[in-house]
């Protein structure tokens, strides 16, 4: 399975939390700050989370990672299984602060990544600042010299797992499902639930990509609930032709499988004309489509709906008119 995705560049947002967790007092608990971590926001704290990480991943009961309040400055972070612990579950109250020079993590693929891991829950009121604004002044002055910036990636190459649930992810933050089709034998991505989000002045909010390339690779069974878009150009988008630079996917289409995605009580405000686009494969179409309680505007007045190869239904109010 693989689930990547939260591309922040740069901006500061609220961690989410997990419903249906398990009670921690059974749990064996390790506390960041007993492995070096330091809330002051200026000492480097990536050992510490690191060491923390690897102490419940070695645990062989369920472990609790605490994160209390405070800021924590931490660079790349790469939290990799495959552990002995059956659960575990990391609660942030803290901030998690990137580096203020943003080339640090502009050089790096990711800033927060989970590999191979199962059985990962994240809770909390926590919040990531990503140190932003500077690389954004960096880009807007179109410089050669300004990095792309790192992708957080809280499930990445994220396997057999149980249903997830993600709940109160407020944040200037995109929510991608992909990229799939990235090679040709890969897992899927299903029984996923994303829930009471809001994405503001972003480029993407819900959003399931795919490379135009052969994959054994599916996503099904996605239930996108109650989030509120501000300004954001795509609001709604499944792309399963996406093929950047036109490099070594020329001509080719999606072999991921897309079905049983859900989208109910979603509102707001598009910052273009389309706000809901299914660009799907044309050797294997997108089914059982569903818009439920959908409604988003452009700049105060009707948006747009795109439709290629999607099979679906719109239910209750749907705005822009459902192309399905």
């Amino acid at each position: 399975m693989k689930l990547s995705g939260c591309n922040f560049h740069g901006i500061t947002v609220i961690v989410f939390l997990i419903l249906g967790i398990n009670s921690t007092s059974a749990m064996t608990k390790f506390n960041v700050l007993n492995f070096g971590a330091n809330p002051n926001g200026r000492t480097d704290s990536t050992d510490g989370f690191l060491k923390a990480w690897n102490a419940a991943c070695g645990s062989a009961d369920s472990s609790f990672i605490y994160v209390p309040k405070g800021r924590y400055l931490v660079g790349s972070l790469e939290f990799k299984g495959k552990c002995r612990s059956p659960e575990i579950i990391i609660r942030i109250d803290g901030s998690i602060v990137a580096p203020l020079d943003y080339g640090v993590l502009g050089k790096s693929a990711n800033w927060f990544s989970f590999e191979g891991v199962t059985g990962v829950s994240i809770t909390g009121a926590g919040a990531f600042d990503a140190k932003g604004p500077s690389l954004w002044a960096c880009k807007a002055s179109h410089s050669n010299s300004c990095p792309t910036g790192a992708t957080v990636c809280f499930f990445f190459h994220f396997f057999y797992t149980s249903p997830l649930h993600f709940v109160n992810l407020i944040a200037n933050v995109h929510f991608v499902i992909g990229s799939l089709a990235k090679d040709l034998k890969e897992e899927g991505v299903q029984n996923v639930t994303v829930k009471k989000t809001t994405f503001s002045n972003t480029q993407n909010g819900l959003r399931i990509k795919s490379w135009a390339r052969p994959s054994t690779g599916f996503v099904e069974g996605v239930r996108f609930t109650d989030s509120l878009m501000r300004n954001v150009q795509n609001p709604i988008v499944i792309n399963q032709n996406y093929c950047p630079r036109n490099e070594n996917c020329p001509g080719q289409v999606s072999g991921v499988k897309i079905k049983d995605i859900m989208y109910t009580d979603i509102r707001g405000t598009s910052s273009t004309p389309v706000a809901i686009k299914f660009d799907c494969s044309t050797k294997n179409p997108c089914t059982g489509i569903k818009l439920q309680n959908v409604n988003l505007i452009y700049l105060d007045k009707a948006a747009e709906s795109f439709c290629s190869n999607v099979v679906g239904k719109a239910v209750d109010l749907v705005r822009p008119s459902s192309c399905l």
